[in-house]
């Protein structure tokens, strides 16, 4: 057999190869240098460099050796770094693989080489002392948590390794030399750091660095996971949340992540981790400038540390609401971040562009000589070196493009962390005015200038809120946060039209949430999320009651891109689906999921609203398309766990009535809904417990709210009826049983979620229903009697006019096109379609039932009753009532039409003042 000598010698190598190996040598003379003592070692790099190294491979290589004792355990460790190392950077070098191979196959090599050490260290110290096992005897096994890039996959060729080690519960060894749990796994930690780290004749395999141990460098080596929980709930640090983001337990499990999940994702928005990054970033900074390492890539500005704080801060905040970007790469969650709307493409995309730029710098810098560094070479000689490991033709040409990506993170760095220093000395007379540093006089004229009306009823306001008690007993930081806000507040408000009334507004919203620091956190850090929080404050009171009571969604306004989306309700209904499956077996925290994704998509819509952009019948399709969706995805998630349940499907759906069947849902409208079944009759008990499951989910009152309200009352029999019934007894009853205002019900009924062949068996027996033949005088005397019964339990007054209930208002249209729908619908099938008041009256008029040009007048009205109950209800005015010359016109076409198909003129009874 040749050796690698005599084909050198016999110029056998191809130029490819040889092209490849000189690269090699001239940037990593590190790797010269073990190429040239180690024969074998060339042989099988240049027989298998097309060839990634797998962990696998690694694996193999091991198996292979004679380990024996602790001396050839670390020679074989360190022989298998060296054909590891010596492949993955001349692949590197040479384009055959690109960063993400370096960064899998590095850290590969680190979980290769841990755990293989493991096996054999645990054997032989179990052959002296025993096993360890807790109380009951079951054994315990050494747990090492990778943090940092080797917790994220993203290994450096020649980084340290930062460990945790941990073991599951106290206990003693089963040897005759007993000894403690503690002991043993303080011995086996001790023996595998030797193994991975004492620098031999062959090397070393990875630098270990122990410090991110709880209470560092002074505190146990290895730790009970009771010791870790009490050690990150008692005094885990900020930076610790930061560092755990990566934390990986490289022998497999997931332990220890399950454990300090709620210690490193926050279960709410946490958007106080904007300024401890900030600070964290700060000090790194300080130290960087005392240190003199501008040129560090990695630390100094621009450099890979800023762009990892941009990832993960967003995990920081969002890690707990959102599973998904729990994920440890930094590209991934840069990806995630993007596909999410979090952070613009473009910004996506440059930071991830720098990251792979600045990362091959770093390793092409650790190739000359297998020494962790991150410092740009100052000698021409090392400058050429990265230059052409780098494919720059030049040190100068290498600089300029490294420049314009540090130029390019720090710029999206500052705007994350919103580090303006100008904008700093800002608003200083709004501050003066919140912090009562100019006198009352001074403070009228800076409240006038600014735009306000009432200045000593606002100046009042402002001082009562600065004295007291729930400002004053803040916790320092809140209160900072909130004096950060203020003046904001007063800057902003003084902008609106009605600028007193948003100030009192905002206040009322700040004092309801203060407690809460993210939110103020939040409002800090986004001054544009303040600035659009204020402008929907100022035009509705509704508005900002409901972000009052549901704080979470404040984050909606970080993102106006989705806030202002038209919703795709396939996409939502994905991601509403996801998360739920995401917190399988938490029933509370599902409930919390529907609640806040209910909530979200109101917000979205009333903002859109807000902003002029929905016309009436949009917003009602959007609130009906939303309750469709959370009723078809609660019974997906309620029925598996229906106590019970005889198939995997249920044969079960949900019927809408009232404005959720006649997609006329507003806001805050509650959801009239019937339950129906088409199963074997012994089911039924099932789906009662089903149908009472699905009432108790929307209408528990949850730390998230209410999801909604539900009305069963227009099942068959009312509230003395099954809260369940069959398709065949729903259809007994309507035909035989059911009152004509029942009949008048079902015509804006329709299947919402559930079966649909239940719900296409509803439609028929609703159409069946709906064109039987019928008196038309004494429907019109039952109609005429139901609508007197509503006005007289309304004690109306004649001073204002009732937009629902008073005569002319909404009622009494809903009232005549039913009459109309079930006067005639035996001859005209078309009156059966469920599409609204609107297009009902439109198409009776072309039917010639009523006059087309009256239908018009109508419909135009009952359109401009529902917006101005719709605005008044965003105003607050819960009852809807205004003077009533403002519809006189509208009010009068709908008397007019009722007087001609359903009663005299003497049946119009006016209401009296009460």
């Amino acid at each position: 057999m040749q050796t690698m000598t005599d084909i050198t010698k016999t110029h056998d190598l191809s130029l490819l190869q040889q092209s490849y190996l000189q690269k090699l040598e001239n940037c990593s003379p590190f790797i010269h240098r073990t190429l040239a003592k180690d024969e074998a070692l060339r042989l099988d790099l240049l027989n298998n460099l097309h060839i990634p190294y797998t962990l696998e491979a690694m694996k193999f290589f091991l198996a292979a050796q004679v380990i024996v004792d602790e001396i050839s355990l670390k020679k074989a460790l360190r022989k298998l770094r060296a054909h590891v190392m010596a492949r993955m950077i001349c692949r590197d070098l040479n384009g055959l693989a690109d960063l993400y191979e370096v960064m899998r196959t590095t850290s590969q090599l680190a979980e290769c080489t841990i755990n293989s050490a493991i096996d054999y260290l645990h054997t032989w110290l179990a052959d002296v002392y025993g096993q360890p096992v807790d109380a009951d005897g079951y054994p315990q096994n050494l747990i090492v948590i990778g943090m940092g890039k080797l917790g994220g996959g993203e290994l450096n060729v020649s980084s340290d390794i930062d460990l945790i080690f941990a073991y599951e519960t106290e206990g003693n060894t089963t040897g005759e030399k007993s000894i403690s749990n503690q002991d043993f796994f303080v011995r086996l930690a001790k023996k595998l750091i030797a193994a991975i780290d004492e620098i031999t004749e062959d090397g070393f395999v990875f630098r270990v660095d122990m410090r991110l141990r709880p209470f560092g460098s002074e505190g146990a080596l290895v730790s009970s996971l009771d010791a870790l929980e009490e050690y990150y709930q008692n005094n885990g640090r900020e930076w610790e949340r930061y560092a755990w983001i990566k934390g990986h337990e490289v022998t497999g499990g997931n332990q220890v992540s399950k454990l300090l999940k709620p210690f490193v994702f926050r279960k709410y928005l946490d958007f106080g981790a904007f300024a401890s990054m900030r600070d964290l970033k700060i000090q790194i900074q300080r130290d960087v400038n005392s240190k003199g390492m501008h040129d560090n890539i990695k630390l100094g500005r621009g450099g890979i540390r800023e762009i990892e704080f941009v990832a993960q801060v967003f995990q920081l905040i969002r890690g707990g609401q959102d599973v998904s970007l729990q994920v440890k790469p930094t590209l991934s969650v840069l990806a995630l971040l993007k596909n999410k709307g979090l952070l613009p493409e473009k910004t996506v995309d440059e930071l991830c562009e720098a990251y792979i730029f600045l990362r091959n710098v770093e390793h092409r810098l650790m190739y000359v000589e297998d020494a962790q560094t991150q410092e740009l070479p100052k000698t021409d000689e090392a400058k050429a070196r990265i230059a052409y490991a780098m494919n720059f033709a030049n040190w100068d040409g290498f600089l300029a493009k490294l420049d314009a990506y540090r130029a390019q993170v720090q710029q999206h760095f500052d705007a994350t962390f919103n580090d303006d220093e100008t904008a700093k000395d800002a608003l200083e007379l709004e501050k003066s005015v919140w912090n009562s540093t100019i006198n009352t006089e001074e403070a009228h004229t800076v409240l006038h200038n600014l735009g306000f009306a009432d200045v000593q009823d606002t100046l009042r306001h402002l001082h009562t809120l600065h004295q007291s008690s729930r400002y004053l007993q803040l916790p320092e930081l809140s209160r900072q946060r909130f004096d950060a806000v203020m003046p904001h507040v007063i800057a902003q408000s003084a902008k609106t039209p009605n600028s007193d009334t948003t100030l009192t507004r905002v206040i009322d919203l700040l004092e309801s949430i203060c407690r809460r620091a993210s939110y103020l956190a939040l409002l800090a850090e986004h001054p544009q999320a303040m600035q659009l929080l204020v402008k929907l404050c100022s035009s509705s009171p509704w508005l900002s009651n409901y972000l009052a009571q549901h704080p979470i969604l404040l984050d909606e306004l970080l993102d106006t891109r989705s806030l202002y989306a038209a919703p795709d309700f396939a996409a939502l209904r994905r991601d509403l689906t996801q998360r739920l499956a995401e917190a399988d077996g938490d029933v509370e925290r599902q409930m919390d999921i529907m609640r806040h994704f209910k909530h979200a998509n109101v917000f979205r819509f009333a903002v859109q609203d807000m902003n002029g952009e929905l016309v009436l019948e949009t917003i009602s399709d959007y609130l009906s398309d939303l309750a469709d969706l959370i009723l078809s995805v609660s019974l997906a998630t309620i029925w598996p766990n229906v106590r019970g349940k005889h198939r995997e499907v249920p044969q079960f759906a949900v019927i809408g009535y009232g404005k959720l069947g006649g997609k006329e849902l507003g806001y805050a409208s509650d959801l009239d809904i019937i339950f129906l079944y088409d199963d074997a009759p012994e089911a039924g008990e099932v789906y009662a417990r089903f149908a009472q499951r699905i009432n108790n989910w929307f209408n528990s009152l949850t730390s998230a709210g209410l999801l909604y309200e539900t009305d069963l009352q227009l099942r068959p029999d009312g509230n003395s009826g099954l809260l369940v019934s069959s398709v065949a007894a729903f259809r007994e009853y309507q035909l035989n049983k059911a009152w004509v205002w029942e009949h008048q019900a079902l015509t804006r009924a329709r299947f919402v979620a559930g079966d649909r062949a239940i719900g296409a068996a509803f439609d028929k027996i609703r159409i069946e229903v709906m064109t039987q033949a019928r008196d038309a005088e004494k429907l019109k005397t039952e109609v005429l009697a139901m609508r007197e019964k509503m006005r007289a339990a309304q004690h109306l007054s004649a001073e204002y006019f009732d937009l629902k209930q008073s005569v002319g208002g909404i009622i009494d249209v809903e009232f005549i096109v039913q009459y109309l729908v079930l006067a005639h619908a035996n001859k005209y099938s078309q009156l059966t379609e469920n599409i609204g008041n609107i297009a009902l009256l439109q198409r009776a008029g072309a039917l010639g039932l009523i006059d087309p040009n009256i239908a018009n007048q109508v419909a135009n009205a009952y359109r401009e009753l529902r917006r101005l109950q719709h605005t008044a209800k965003l105003q607050g005015d819960v009852q809807a009532k205004i003077d009533s010359e403002t519809v006189q016109k509208e009010a009068s076409a709908v008397v007019a039409l009722w007087q001609q198909y359903i009663s005299s003129p003497i049946d119009m009874v006016k209401p009296t003042n009460t």
